[in-house]
């Protein structure tokens, strides 16, 4: 820096940091030597920190505002300094502006697929990116953890370590988790929303709040994306024979758009196939049905009676009712068919008990006298 240079920042005495840049965490004032008037004006504006820094040793720490640099103001850096009686040469010290606003739309994402165990599947392995936010809420602590001694420090110089950070913590806590791979996809907002409460006391050690995990997509490898696809169709095709009529109208519609090309031949080919095959179905089901023949008629049951101490019959129920009429089958004569275990009285036969109540006869009613 020449002659000139160092005259200008002498005279200069305000010291602010107006930042034009979207990624910018941290800038140091640049200034000849190190050197500040005493009495500066430094401007902290909002979502900004101001660091003083005296020989490698952090003195103070200003939030928004207009102050004048002197020793009522800077107690500690007073005391540094050595201002105990008035002394009021330009002093060395180095000013960090710290960007309090929120960083968004930092990447995160697994560089290798994630082996986990599903519930439905099995073992799988899956991908995952989003995106998250972080902002600065303690800039000591961040200047101390991350920055060092740094002039300019930008998202990019820190985000592949918070990225790695957020996928190893992201493989343990879903693999841990028990939740199944389709549930996760329709879960996403909540799923980010539990991972920002496990991860951020860790960004907290940083100086860091992180302010937002988004989930925005986890993907399956694509043959087992494939299986899946193909396990779904399945589910919604339902009756197999309105799938294969829609598919033989898609089919034919295919072939009209392109009737010259060969795809079109095969596609007619596999059309009729199909057609035949249902045909033959249809056919074979008709014939089935018409070969089918009846099962025979039930046999009526008829029933041996016990008559003079012996067996007689078989008696079938049209010759026992005329026997309850002539009086040779009373309701306490003993019967037996092949589907009785013994010989049990007729009127206790659900199948004969009628013949008696049928057959009594009431008299009319008497004459007037």
């Amino acid at each position: 820096m020449g002659l000139f240079s160092k005259l200008f920042h002498e005279l200069v005495d305000i010291i602010e940091w107006t930042d034009d840049s979207s990624d910018t965490m941290v800038y140091r004032f640049e200034r000849y030597g190190n050197e500040i008037k005493y009495g500066a004006k430094l401007v902290v504006r909002e979502s900004q920190f101001a660091v003083f820094v005296n020989e490698g040793e952090v003195a103070d720490v200003l939030g928004p505002g207009t102050y004048e640099l002197e020793t009522k103001n800077l107690p500690l850096l007073t005391t540094l300094q050595n201002w105990h009686h008035g002394f009021q040469s330009p002093f060395k010290a180095e000013v960090y502006f710290c960007n309090a606003r929120r960083f968004t739309d930092l990447k995160w994402g697994t560089k290798q697929p994630l082996m986990m165990r599903d519930s439905e599947f099995g073992g799988l392995r899956i991908r995952a990116f989003g995106t998250y936010g972080v902002r600065i809420v303690d800039a000591l602590k961040f200047i101390r953890e991350i920055v060092g001694t740094e002039g300019v420090f930008t998202t990019d110089e820190i985000s592949n370590q918070l990225r790695n950070l957020i996928t190893s913590r992201f493989a343990t806590i879903i693999g841990g988790s028990g939740i199944p791979v389709l549930d996760m996809a329709a879960n996403y907002d909540q799923l980010g929303e539990f991972l920002t409460r496990r991860i951020a006391p860790e960004f907290g050690e940083y100086g860091l709040e992180l302010t937002r995990i988004l989930v925005e997509n986890i993907s399956l490898p694509p043959s087992v994306s494939e299986a899946l696809d193909k396990r779904t169709s399945m589910g919604m095709t339902g009756n197999l024979d309105r799938y294969l009529q829609y598919q033989t109208g898609f089919s034919m519609e295919e072939a009209a758009q392109n009737p010259g090309g060969g795809a079109s031949e095969g596609i007619g080919m596999g059309v009729g196939l199909a057609m035949a095959s249902r045909m033959a179905e249809a056919d074979a089901s008709r014939g089935h049905a018409a070969s089918v023949t009846p099962p025979p008629l039930p046999q009526p049951v008829e029933f041996h009676v016990a008559a003079a101490g012996e067996a007689a019959g078989p008696f079938a129920v049209s010759e026992l009712k005329a026997r309850v009429s002539n009086g040779t089958l009373t309701p306490a004569t003993l019967v037996w068919s092949p589907d009785m275990t013994q010989w049990t009285p007729a009127s206790d036969v659900a199948a004969l008990s009628n013949l008696f109540t049928d057959n009594v006869v009431t008299p009319p009613p008497l004459p007037a006298s």
